[in-house]
């Protein structure tokens, strides 16, 4: 059953049994999409949350009394002191370590390349630069040899005068 038909059989809000389920640390079965998904071992043992949360006792108070290991729960403890074990964490650090320095190793070569990518970027800006600084000199002495009289001057253009003539078609009918 998912959340929401577990809530309507014990009468409660979707999110008060998310509550339950967080705050108690219940170990639930998920769905491919995460979501709780209760079997009816899971609504049994929710039930017995519902009844000593209302015979008075607290959430934080709550026991829990399931009798086996909830799913997800380790109840076997590993031997450290175990030549095997020991010999397979110093394994598992070698490989970390290599692990580490390869992803240092990887991280180096890109900011190289970054690197080459920005001054290979700051030379063609150089480049860009210049050239726009030789345009803009070459418009400014070809501003300066052309004299004032070749100038167009279009802010002081007078307007033309509308010719008072009228049409020959409409002085001879009078319109």
């Amino acid at each position: 059953m998912n959340t929401s038909a577990v809530a309507k059989l014990l009468g409660v809000s979707p999110s008060t049994v998310q509550r339950w389920v967080r705050q108690l640390e219940l170990q639930m079965d998920r769905n491919e999409l995460g979501h709780y998904w209760f079997n009816e071992e899971d609504i049994q043992l929710l039930r017995q949350v519902q009844d000593q949360l209302s015979n008075g006792i607290i959430l934080q108070n709550v026991t829990v009394q399931d009798g086996k290991p909830r799913r997800g729960s380790l109840t076997t403890t590993v031997n450290i002191n175990d030549k095997a074990t020991e010999k397979l964490l110093e394994k598992i650090e070698l490989l970390e370590q290599k692990v580490n320095g390869k992803a240092d190793d990887v991280v180096s070569y890109q900011l190289l390349q970054h690197r080459r990518e920005i001054e290979d970027l700051q030379g063609i800006i150089k480049n860009l630069t210049e050239r726009i600084e030789l345009l803009e000199n070459k418009q400014s002495s070809l501003k300066n040899k052309l004299p004032a009289e070749n100038l167009l001057i279009f802010d002081n253009e007078k307007p033309k005068k509308k010719a008072k003539r009228k049409n020959i078609i409409t002085s001879l009918f009078g319109f």
